[in-house]
């Protein structure tokens, strides 16, 4: 299993962050460890100082592909949630300012966290689907799919002409703007639309 994920999929974010918009996806991988199993708790990891929650559209690879055509992808995959990519700023920070790969603050064991998924129907609009973040009940980030830069058939398209998909493979799809730091006993919960799809706890 293999976690994918597009940075800099909306302009706000991109800009929030001083980073250009991107002429075509940001892709870079996390570990199959970095997914955060169910039931199993998250600590705060001790390496940083600056934890950073980016909540995101996550889709579920759904069949085994390679040179997949757009008008095609959405054979592809079969599931949407909504997910974390878990960043430590400050490593990232340092990292980038040395021209650096930066997997050490974006790859790290359970950075990766996704809730419970809802199947893909063929009536479901899927250039308009609200996400949320809360971060103590309180709302932190939202966003909709019809503000990607690069639309979920684009990115799969896309990322199979440099990698194999395969079943069960997951894809982050990037975060909007509202990126902000958590600390020990913050609580995330993530919502698509009105239904609340995980809760964590940070410890």
């Amino acid at each position: 299993m293999k976690i994918f994920c597009v940075g800099r999929n909306y302009v706000a974010h991109a800009k929030e962050l001083g980073n250009d918009v991107p002429e075509e996806p940001v892709i870079f991988m996390k570990p199959k460890s970095a997914l955060l199993q169910s039931h199993t708790p998250f600590y705060y990891p001790e390496f940083t100082n600056e934890l950073h929650y980016e909540c995101e559209l996550v889709l579920r690879i759904a069949k085994n592909g390679k040179y997949i055509q757009e008008k095609y992808a959405s054979k592809y995959y079969n599931g949407v949630t909504v997910g974390i990519d878990f960043t430590a700023r400050d490593i990232q920070n340092d990292l980038k300012s040395k021209g650096l790969p930066w997997e050490k603050a974006k790859a790290w064991d359970n950075s990766a966290v996704i809730g419970k998924w809802i199947d893909i129907k063929p009536d479901m609009n899927k250039k308009d689907i609200n996400f949320s973040l809360y971060k103590n009940k309180e709302l932190v980030q939202q966003g909709n799919s019809g503000q990607m830069i690069f639309s979920f058939d684009s990115i799969i398209a896309h990322i199979s002409n440099y990698f194999s998909l395969n079943i069960g493979d997951l894809v982050f799809t990037g975060t909007p703007a509202g990126v902000g730091e958590c600390v020990v006993g913050d609580d995330l919960a993530g919502f698509i639309e009105d239904e609340s799809l995980f809760e964590l706890n940070i410890k």
